[in-house]
């Protein structure tokens, strides 16, 4: 692998094709590039939903969308031009999946940094051979920048909200009739896979739980798929729930961050909530904290998992029956989590 020289880098292209935390995982690397080539002219290209979450970043010049929703026989020739067009130097694939090669490949770019994956390594200049000591999610990215001599040096995630944003956060909230002098938790009992789903039933009690002894008010917020969750828990909580309705990623990161607290299952949504800086506690089962949590208690973060035997399993559906299924959320009670909130009221 031949050694990179710094002083010809002028065009940086980063790229994390999907994942909305994944995404937000990146932003220390983003910073780090920045302070590293100042004068760089810096682009990101990755899903069109996830990237928003980098729109109005500092450390970036441009951010490329790629739409998904479009057929891919019309969107990857669109984004290949847009990436041959802006002749970068260095491209730095995240992702690695065979489209991001594909991509990183037909950009053009002369020096191509990527994961040394048999059948598609060999599209890059530059492969990367994770070293196999525990690390976080973050300090797994950043090897990917060592071949441009960048050293881990930020590890806090961040989104970048205009005040017009959270004034409109703000205002939406008010008129759901919330009290904005008055604290606020948020829920999210949702996510991508259900093995990482906590039961909704103890998302609703945990609800109740939290306005009774608190004295706090509880929003929930879902995702596109959560319309039937939603429904189950509004029939099992205690008197009115404000659940809001499904909106777009900026908006919901401009409202969580008018939250005090946010309790979110393993996805997405909890790393937004870090990011803007709200203090986040995220339920995991099939996942690894050490890993896909990186947030410190000093800001307020925590990471709550029972252990079970079969953890990591890494599996999107419980593959265990009986008692046994689920064992891992079934075993982390309401009250362990309301324990942990209490501590973020400082009870």
């Amino acid at each position: 692998m031949q050694p990179i020289d710094p002083y010809n880098i002028h065009r940086i292209c980063l790229s994390r094709m999907k994942f909305i935390g994944d995404v937000v995982l990146t932003t220390p690397i983003i910073r780090s590039l920045r302070e590293k080539f100042p004068n760089a002219y810096i682009a990101y290209v990755g899903d069109k939903q996830a990237v928003s979450l980098l729109e109005h970043n500092p450390y970036l010049n441009e951010i490329i969308p790629f739409d998904f929703s479009r057929t891919t026989l019309f969107e990857q020739p669109r984004v290949m031009v847009a990436l041959r067009r802006r002749k970068f130097d260095v491209f730095i694939d995240l992702f690695c999946n065979p489209r991001s090669a594909l991509l990183a490949r037909a950009s053009g770019t002369p020096i191509r940094i990527g994961k040394e994956v048999k059948g598609r390594g060999r599209l890059y200049t530059h492969r990367i051979v994770d070293d196999g000591k525990p690390k976080t999610a973050i300090e797994y990215y950043y090897q990917y920048v060592q071949p441009l001599g960048i050293e881990p040096a930020h590890r806090r995630t961040e989104i970048f909200l205009t005040d017009d944003e959270k004034r409109e956060a703000q205002n939406y909230l008010k008129w759901q009739d919330l009290d904005l002098t008055k604290p606020i938790v948020g829920l999210h009992p949702g996510a991508t896979w259900p093995a990482k789903m906590w039961q909704w039933e103890k998302f609703a009690d945990l609800a109740d739980l939290v306005r009774a002894k608190l004295d706090a008010q509880v929003v929930i917020t879902q995702g596109p798929n959560d319309g039937t969750l939603m429904e189950a828990i509004s029939r099992k909580v205690v008197g009115n729930l404000l659940i809001l309705p499904v909106v777009q990623l900026r908006q919901l990161a401009a409202i969580i961050a008018q939250f005090n607290v946010y309790v979110a299952n393993d996805n997405g949504t909890m790393h937004i909530a870090a990011a803007v800086g709200t203090k986040t506690t995220g339920i995991f089962g099939p996942g690894e904290e050490n890993i896909w949590f990186p947030y410190s208690r000093d800001d307020g973060h925590a990471a709550l998992r029972k252990d079970v035997p079969c953890h990591p399993c890494h599996l999107d559906f419980c593959n265990r029956t009986g008692d046994d299924y689920m064992e891992c959320m079934k075993l982390l009670s309401v009250k362990d989590v309301f324990e942990e909130v209490k501590k973020r009221f400082g009870v």
